[in-house]
């Protein structure tokens, strides 16, 4: 097979693998606030990265694949930290107060973070005046969204502050550790690198959740044993693999639309399934959040 034949097949499985992150994340949300039932959210993640990370480690093993060596490690820490304790942790955290939807529409936010972590760690790389005015319309867009709630008042409205500024420092957190991961792992060892930053990243969560006295709240129901397995296979071996495999072979920026996507469906679901709040406000803020993002994205004259 030649060269170009082989690349153009990778692009191909890329795509493949970026409608895999779009339609599995999407359901994920809801999913994650109904295992919080039971579940507590740093042993959520925790249990579920650990366990998928395992899993995807022994299925390579078995066809022969190598792992990434000791070496590697230090920069695979640095990853599962920034994209799972961070990203996934922050989201996982959020949803204790704010409504699965919401927070997907928040963590839509998340190419303005990827925006400004490239701008610092790409030399040379300049925010333009039209790129400032998406993010000043994006801001805008999240203020219109959860201005009301954190200004309630009382243990409601200050719960609700910490779960929006949770689910900022999730869209950080996952910038950064997605540009780390375009600049620092090699695109032979994808797969390997992405079960060890679950096992690292899910390490790192457990460790918290051991800290943070979480085990003896711990248990499982049916319905929480249903969607943490969903969460584990669905959500960590199979879209997080996918999500790295897109990652090395499109652009980041291109890779990250996939948060246009998942808020569609997430919202829809919490309303359906969950009872959720859906009403225009929310509507009017996601569009001016999109509205934001398309001018961030639109391309600079110089």
């Amino acid at each position: 097979m030649s060269a170009h034949a082989s690349s153009k097949a990778e692009v191909t499985r890329a795509w493949s693998a970026w409608i895999a992150v779009c339609l599995i994340w999407g359901t994920t949300y809801l999913a994650i606030k109904v295992a919080l039932d039971t579940i507590p959210p740093f042993l959520l993640g925790g249990l579920r990265y650990v366990t998928a990370g395992l899993l995807l480690a022994a299925i390579l093993r078995a066809r022969g694949h190598r792992l990434p060596g000791v070496s590697a490690w230090p920069t695979l820490v640095v990853v599962g930290f920034f994209m799972l304790t961070l990203g996934n942790g922050g989201v996982v955290l959020a949803e204790m107060s704010v409504p699965s939807g919401l927070t997907a529409v928040l963590i839509g936010t998340t190419p303005f973070w990827m925006l400004g972590v490239d701008a610092l760690v790409t030399r040379g790389r300049v925010i333009h005046a039209r790129q400032w005015l998406g993010l000043v319309i994006g801001f805008a867009g999240i203020v219109t969204l959860v201005w009301p709630d954190i200004t309630a008042g009382g243990a409601q409205g200050r719960s609700f502050g910490w779960g929006v500024l949770a689910v900022q420092t999730a869209c950080a957190g996952w910038a950064i550790g997605s540009a780390y991961t375009k600049r620092h792992v090699l695109p032979a060892d994808v797969l390997g690198s992405a079960a060890m930053q679950m096992i690292f990243g899910g390490g790192l969560m457990l460790l918290a959740g051991t800290l943070l006295g979480e085990w003896s709240a711990l248990t499982f129901t049916p319905k929480t044993t249903a969607v943490f397995l969903y969460l584990t296979f669905a959500g960590s071996l199979v879209a997080f693999a996918s999500y790295s495999y897109a990652l090395k072979h499109l652009d980041v920026a291109v890779v990250s639309l996939y948060t246009y996507v998942n808020p569609i469906i997430a919202v829809v679901l919490g309303a359906l399934l969950l009872g959720e709040p859906f009403h225009l406000r929310m509507v009017v803020a996601a569009a001016v959040i999109l509205v934001g993002m398309t001018i961030v994205r639109g391309r600079p004259r110089v």
